[in-house]
């Protein structure tokens, strides 16, 4: 076995995060996955939340799982809330108590803001400010007496 993967496996183990649970929203690519995988690296098993990209979110489950990790694909657009609370129904059914939420998902627009359509601003803000609160509200329902943390991700350009 390849010595990283090995010292990866044995981190898992021991990590910082061994015996947590994470929902990362927004994580079949870029910065959400990964967080995804560093989080799995510390031991946590890893809910990896996308909204259309199912290869990308497999594909980080599938690198999770090649390190002996735990995690799950689970599709759910974060700026409705039936889908926010299938997100953590399947969660919990995987894993358990939800121990961690990083809200990562965002969409981005680089037109000029006298170009932005109401359609658009609609989208961002439903994506962006709306996604995050009912993820919020749904990861404080979920986690148990000791408390939950909660990570929110922003990114200016």
């Amino acid at each position: 076995m390849n010595t990283k993967i090995k010292d990866e496996r044995n981190t898992m183990k021991n990590g910082k995060l061994n015996g947590k649970v994470a929902v990362v929203t927004g994580a079949s690519k870029g910065i959400g996955a990964d967080i995804a995988k560093q989080f799995a690296a510390e031991g946590a098993a890893v809910v990896v939340n996308y909204a259309s990209s199912k290869e990308g979110a497999d594909r980080v489950v599938d690198q999770i799982a090649k390190r002996g990790g735990r995690a799950i694909a689970v599709r759910a657009n974060v700026a409705r809330k039936a889908d926010i609370e299938h997100l953590f129904v399947e969660a919990k059914k995987a894993f358990g108590n939800i121990d961690i939420l990083v809200n990562n998902a965002g969409v981005y627009d680089w037109s000029p803001l006298e170009e932005i359509t109401e359609e658009q601003f609609h989208k961002h803000f439903d994506v962006n400010v709306l996604g995050l609160l009912l993820a919020t509200q749904e990861a404080v329902k979920q986690f148990d007496s000791t408390g939950g943390n909660i990570i929110n991700i922003s990114y200016q350009y």
